[in-house]
């Protein structure tokens, strides 16, 4: 494969009836044959034929939410519940950990030499439910990072917010005494 440059990068263009244009090969294309580019890791960028505007991100999730409704899907809804969670504050730090996690497992692939789709197939069949659990304990741990952070700054926003009119009760009492 080529370095990457502007010039490698096979340009799809995406029309407003939906169709896929691959400007390469001057024929329409499917969602498959995205997905088949992105299997055999040739780059590309789907833009909208109109705008010019980026789309490969919304086509790869089209591609992902196409491949989760056939057979069984890779992102249960516990774990589709935890990563939507995530928005916000923690979203940069799941999606690091989501790329190099898949990067990781990538990698081991290429290590192992397992280059056959059934070979694979079976390899992460294998190892979905652990690394499910993986997940779900990594998402429960950050929760309550989160909710320890959140509470310990509660504490500290209730010296002059809504919490300080139950503590100052409390105080009053105490200072009448």
């Amino acid at each position: 494969m080529s370095a990457t440059g502007r010039n490698d990068v096979r340009l799809i263009k995406k029309y407003p009836n939906r169709r896929l244009y691959d400007t390469r090969t001057s024929s329409h294309i499917t969602l498959a044959d995205i997905r088949q580019l992105v299997i055999s890791e040739e780059p590309f960028q789907v833009v909208d034929a109109k705008t010019g505007e980026d789309l490969t991100r919304s086509i790869l999730l089209q591609i992902i939410q196409e491949a989760e409704g056939d057979g069984e899907p890779i992102f249960s809804t516990e774990m589709l519940k935890g990563i939507i969670r995530f928005y916000g504050p923690f979203q940069g730090m799941l999606g690091s950990y989501l790329e190099k996690s898949i990067q990781s497992v990538i990698d081991v692939q290429t290590q192992a030499g397992l280059q056959s789709s059934q070979a694979w197939s079976e390899f992460m069949q294998a190892q979905a439910p652990m690394m499910q659990d993986l997940m779900r304990q990594y998402v429960e741990q950050t929760k309550k990072l989160y909710l320890n952070t959140q509470n310990m700054f509660g504490v500290f926003s209730g010296l002059g917010g809504a919490g300080a009119g139950s503590s100052k009760k409390e105080g009053d009492e105490g200072q009448k005494a």
